[in-house]
């Protein structure tokens, strides 16, 4: 049995003006439009999903060395988180939190990856928001975007 899903709203909708994937949230329209009527499996497997592209775009640019130390300091800072998600969404709860007042990674047991090593950690947020919209947007437009949907052979 799933735990109850909480919206994924973040209180920026996109969806009203037209976007096909929402920029605050990223589910797609008809998931926001349709949210309250989802059974509790539908929700958990929309969850499931933005927690999993969200965690692979941070671990393109963040490595979690010490997911111990980091759950302590995000309890520590009282960053509002969920606990039952990847530490990689955990990374990026900390980042929309503070990437413009941390100093040093290493006191939250994580590092930049090389390629992102002379980036702020503040265009980093940024750009985690971008790829995860783009991902997202990817996969709306690959599986369920109108008329795009290849029929599978029997």
């Amino acid at each position: 049995m799933f735990k109850p899903v909480r919206t994924p709203c973040v209180g920026i909708c996109s969806t009203g003006i037209g976007d096909t994937v929402c920029r605050g949230c990223k589910r797609f329209a008809h998931e926001v439009i349709d949210w309250n009527a989802y059974d509790l499996e539908q929700r958990f497997t929309i969850a499931k999903r933005l927690e999993t592209f969200l965690a692979q775009v941070v671990r393109n640019k963040i490595e979690v060395l010490d997911q111990a130390l980091l759950l302590t300091q995000i309890k520590h800072q009282q960053i509002q988180f969920k606990e039952d998600q990847s530490p990689y969404c955990w990374v990026n709860d900390l980042l929309r939190a503070g990437a413009s007042q941390i100093t040093d990674l290493a006191v939250y047991g994580v590092q930049l990856q090389p390629a992102w090593k002379h980036v702020s950690l503040v265009a980093i947020k940024e750009a985690i928001d971008r790829d995860y919209y783009l991902l997202s947007s990817a996969h709306y437009d690959r599986y369920f975007a109108p008329g795009q949907v290849a029929e599978v052979a029997l």
